[in-house]
């Protein structure tokens, strides 16, 4: 069996030695005052052990792998009926164009895109107001992790989000346009601005991912059925990381998700819940020495999807 803590420490002191570490995002200013040289690393296994490198106890900006969690709690509250607002297929183009849109009458390809989380966060807010679905997202989180203190919304960065999101702005009033959007756009908006200004660390994202990685269940109370466990899971698989999404199964071969603020949420069903930050971005805007780290992970564990099981 692997020895996952020192495989864990080893990648961490490989990715302090790599020259090409990506860009960090300026587009939202306060991630562009992130140090380029951060990295962490936090594995938490199917027994509960618990494997960290480097920053992982740093808190980060999650940014768009808070869409699984949004996605989560969209699901329990309106079921399958969310498909209906909402495509399940990859869409082969940036995390914010509004390309497809007109083709496709105002249904966005997936949840993991942005048009696809503002749909998510109205059927949300179908149900409750803004500050209740954020704080209702934060205490889901918060249980998911088991850390009631840290885990919280960075005002700063759900504010900058605010005053340069003029993509998002258009993506929801342009579905709106198509019928797809029913709230007030500015609730809606701000909802997910919220939702992506989650700030915590790699150890408490690792946790947070653990009822994925153990099919709906964390430590014996189930918080989404199975099934809808594993389509989550398919999600990430094969939408997780944009138009870069395909790429990532191929290198990695696990259900991810990722975000611009550098971060990483990978699982490996049934053996570990994986979380990696490296603020430094590749050209599609996932972490790229993230990226490579995973890569490498599963490379010396065997954990893909893809890897043939004996027995």
């Amino acid at each position: 069996m692997a020895d996952v803590g020192r495989i864990v420490a080893d990648i961490a002191g490989e990715m302090r030695g790599e020259e090409h570490r990506g860009k960090v995002a300026s587009y939202i200013p306060p991630l562009a005052c992130v140090p380029a040289d951060k990295f962490g690393l936090a594995v938490v296994m199917a027994d509960g052990s618990v494997h960290t490198a480097g920053d992982a106890d740093q808190t980060f900006s999650i940014q768009s792998i808070s869409k699984v969690f949004a996605l989560t709690l969209a699901l329990g509250a309106v079921g399958d009926q969310l498909w209906k607002r909402v495509g399940r297929e990859p869409s082969g183009s940036a995390f914010n164009s509004i390309v497809q849109l007109e083709t496709e009458h105002g249904i966005p390809r997936n949840p993991f895109i942005n048009a696809g989380a503002i749909v998510v966060c109205d059927l949300l807010l179908g149900r409750l107001q803004p500050r209740e679905a954020i704080g209702q997202m934060l205490r889901f989180v918060r249980e998911l992790a088991g850390d009631d203190d840290t885990i919280r919304i960075d005002e700063t960065v759900a504010q900058a989000e605010q005053d340069t999101g003029f993509r998002n702005m258009a993506l929801a009033n342009y579905m709106r346009a198509f019928g797809n959007i029913h709230s007030d756009v500015g609730m809606v908006l701000g909802t997910y601005f919220h939702f992506c200004a989650l700030a915590m660390s790699c150890r408490q994202l690792a946790m947070a991912g653990r009822y994925l990685m153990h099919g709906g269940r964390v430590e014996g109370h189930r918080v989404i059925t199975e099934s809808r466990a594993r389509r989550i899971n398919a999600l990430m698989m094969s939408c997780g990381h944009y138009d870069n999404s395909g790429d990532f199964a191929f290198r990695i071969g696990l259900p991810g998700k990722s975000g611009v603020g550098g971060g990483i949420l990978a699982v490996a069903p049934g053996i570990a819940s994986i979380a990696v930050w490296s603020p430094g971005l590749n050209e599609a805007g996932n972490s790229h020495l993230g990226q490579l780290a995973l890569e490498r992970l599963v490379q010396r564990t065997g954990w893909s999807v893809f890897e043939p099981r004996v027995g």
